[in-house]
Protein backbone atom coordinates (compact mmCIF):
# COMPACT_ATOMS: atom_id res chain seq x y z
CA UNK A 1 0.00 0.00 0.00
CA UNK A 2 1.47 3.11 -0.97
CA UNK A 3 1.71 6.00 1.35
CA UNK A 4 -1.90 7.63 -0.10
CA UNK A 5 -4.07 5.14 1.55
CA UNK A 6 -7.80 5.57 1.65
CA UNK A 7 -7.79 6.78 5.19
CA UNK A 8 -6.37 9.79 4.09
CA UNK A 9 -9.36 10.44 1.30
CA UNK A 10 -11.33 9.89 4.04
CA UNK A 11 -10.21 12.36 6.24
CA UNK A 12 -10.30 14.64 3.61
CA UNK A 13 -13.94 13.93 3.32
CA UNK A 14 -14.88 13.66 6.84
CA UNK A 15 -12.20 15.60 9.03
CA UNK A 16 -10.31 13.54 12.35
CA UNK A 17 -12.00 10.08 12.69
CA UNK A 18 -11.15 6.76 14.61
CA UNK A 19 -10.79 3.51 13.54
CA UNK A 20 -13.22 1.06 15.24
CA UNK A 21 -12.38 -1.96 13.76
CA UNK A 22 -10.13 -3.06 10.56
CA UNK A 23 -12.48 -5.61 8.97
CA UNK A 24 -10.33 -6.59 5.61
CA UNK A 25 -6.89 -4.86 4.86
CA UNK A 26 -6.70 -6.56 0.84
CA UNK A 27 -9.75 -4.06 0.78
CA UNK A 28 -8.77 -1.46 3.26
CA UNK A 29 -11.94 -1.82 4.93
CA UNK A 30 -13.03 -0.29 8.11
CA UNK A 31 -15.18 0.87 10.20
CA UNK A 32 -14.60 4.46 11.30
CA UNK A 33 -16.51 7.12 13.49
CA UNK A 34 -16.21 10.60 12.63
CA UNK A 35 -15.21 12.28 15.67
CA UNK A 36 -17.01 15.73 15.74
CA UNK A 37 -20.65 14.12 14.82
CA UNK A 38 -19.54 10.69 16.33
CA UNK A 39 -21.60 9.02 12.88
CA UNK A 40 -20.15 5.41 12.33
CA UNK A 41 -19.29 4.75 8.82
CA UNK A 42 -18.05 1.55 7.09
CA UNK A 43 -15.64 2.02 4.29
CA UNK A 44 -13.96 -0.10 1.81
CA UNK A 45 -11.50 0.26 -1.11
CA UNK A 46 -12.65 -0.38 -4.93
CA UNK A 47 -10.01 -2.16 -6.79
CA UNK A 48 -9.71 -1.84 -10.70
CA UNK A 49 -10.11 -4.63 -12.63
CA UNK A 50 -8.08 -5.76 -16.06
CA UNK A 51 -11.08 -7.15 -17.70
CA UNK A 52 -13.56 -5.00 -16.57
CA UNK A 53 -14.93 -1.76 -16.59
CA UNK A 54 -15.34 0.10 -13.16
CA UNK A 55 -13.73 -0.78 -9.96
CA UNK A 56 -14.45 -3.81 -7.82
CA UNK A 57 -15.24 -3.83 -4.38
CA UNK A 58 -16.32 -6.51 -1.77
CA UNK A 59 -18.14 -5.53 1.40
CA UNK A 60 -18.81 -8.57 2.86
CA UNK A 61 -19.01 -9.22 7.13
CA UNK A 62 -18.76 -12.71 9.03
CA UNK A 63 -22.10 -13.94 10.48
CA UNK A 64 -21.83 -15.38 14.38
CA UNK A 65 -21.47 -18.55 12.50
CA UNK A 66 -18.59 -17.41 10.48
CA UNK A 67 -20.04 -17.77 7.19
CA UNK A 68 -19.73 -14.18 4.81
CA UNK A 69 -23.09 -12.37 4.46
CA UNK A 70 -24.35 -8.84 3.28
CA UNK A 71 -24.01 -6.19 5.68
CA UNK A 72 -27.28 -5.48 7.78
CA UNK A 73 -29.48 -2.62 6.89
CA UNK A 74 -29.89 -1.80 11.05
CA UNK A 75 -26.15 -1.91 11.96
CA UNK A 76 -25.47 0.50 8.89
CA UNK A 77 -25.37 4.12 8.67
CA UNK A 78 -23.35 4.77 5.57
CA UNK A 79 -21.00 2.48 3.42
CA UNK A 80 -18.04 5.01 1.73
CA UNK A 81 -16.21 3.03 -1.53
CA UNK A 82 -12.47 5.12 -2.17
CA UNK A 83 -11.42 5.02 -5.66
CA UNK A 84 -8.01 5.19 -6.56
CA UNK A 85 -6.70 5.24 -10.06
CA UNK A 86 -3.36 7.63 -10.77
CA UNK A 87 -4.29 10.95 -10.42
CA UNK A 88 -7.87 10.47 -10.28
CA UNK A 89 -9.44 9.53 -7.06
CA UNK A 90 -13.00 9.71 -5.23
CA UNK A 91 -15.19 8.38 -3.12
CA UNK A 92 -19.03 7.77 -3.21
CA UNK A 93 -20.77 8.12 -0.05
CA UNK A 94 -24.03 5.79 0.26
CA UNK A 95 -26.43 6.53 2.76
CA UNK A 96 -28.58 3.78 4.78
CA UNK A 97 -31.67 4.13 2.65
CA UNK A 98 -29.99 3.96 -0.96
CA UNK A 99 -27.86 0.53 0.44
CA UNK A 100 -31.79 -0.66 1.15
CA UNK A 101 -33.28 0.53 -1.50
CA UNK A 102 -30.53 -0.71 -4.08
CA UNK A 103 -30.77 -4.26 -2.23
CA UNK A 104 -27.21 -3.47 -1.34
CA UNK A 105 -27.92 -3.92 2.35
CA UNK A 106 -29.28 -7.44 4.15
CA UNK A 107 -32.73 -6.93 6.32
CA UNK A 108 -35.37 -9.57 6.72
CA UNK A 109 -37.05 -8.57 3.20
CA UNK A 110 -34.01 -9.00 1.23
CA UNK A 111 -30.53 -11.15 1.00
CA UNK A 112 -28.15 -8.10 0.19
CA UNK A 113 -25.06 -8.09 -1.76
CA UNK A 114 -21.20 -8.71 -0.72
CA UNK A 115 -20.14 -7.11 -3.56
CA UNK A 116 -20.07 -4.67 -5.97
CA UNK A 117 -18.92 -2.43 -9.13
CA UNK A 118 -18.25 1.16 -8.46
CA UNK A 119 -18.22 3.21 -12.04
CA UNK A 120 -17.06 7.26 -10.88
CA UNK A 121 -17.29 9.98 -13.20
CA UNK A 122 -14.56 9.35 -15.49
CA UNK A 123 -15.59 5.78 -16.58
CA UNK A 124 -16.42 6.31 -20.29
CA UNK A 125 -17.94 3.62 -22.98
CA UNK A 126 -19.34 1.37 -20.52
CA UNK A 127 -21.96 -1.07 -21.41
CA UNK A 128 -25.74 -0.70 -20.89
CA UNK A 129 -25.91 -1.97 -17.52
CA UNK A 130 -22.65 0.01 -16.43
CA UNK A 131 -24.44 3.08 -17.26
CA UNK A 132 -27.59 2.70 -15.68
CA UNK A 133 -25.63 1.90 -12.46
CA UNK A 134 -23.44 5.06 -13.17
CA UNK A 135 -26.42 6.87 -13.56
CA UNK A 136 -27.50 6.41 -9.55
CA UNK A 137 -24.19 6.31 -8.20
CA UNK A 138 -23.14 9.55 -9.69
CA UNK A 139 -25.02 11.48 -7.34
CA UNK A 140 -22.85 9.72 -4.46
CA UNK A 141 -19.62 10.66 -5.53
CA UNK A 142 -16.97 13.23 -4.46
CA UNK A 143 -14.10 13.94 -6.46
CA UNK A 144 -11.07 14.57 -4.14
CA UNK A 145 -8.18 16.13 -4.49
CA UNK A 146 -4.67 15.59 -3.19
CA UNK A 147 -3.39 18.65 -1.40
Amino acid sequence: MDEWTSGKILQMKFGEFKVLRIENQEYEGMVIEIEKKGMKIRSRLAKQTPKKDGYFVAFWEKSNSHENQAFSYEEETMLAIVVRDGEREGIFIFPKTVLMDKGIARSKEQKGKMAMRVYPEWCQNLNKTAQKTQKWQKNYFYRVARK
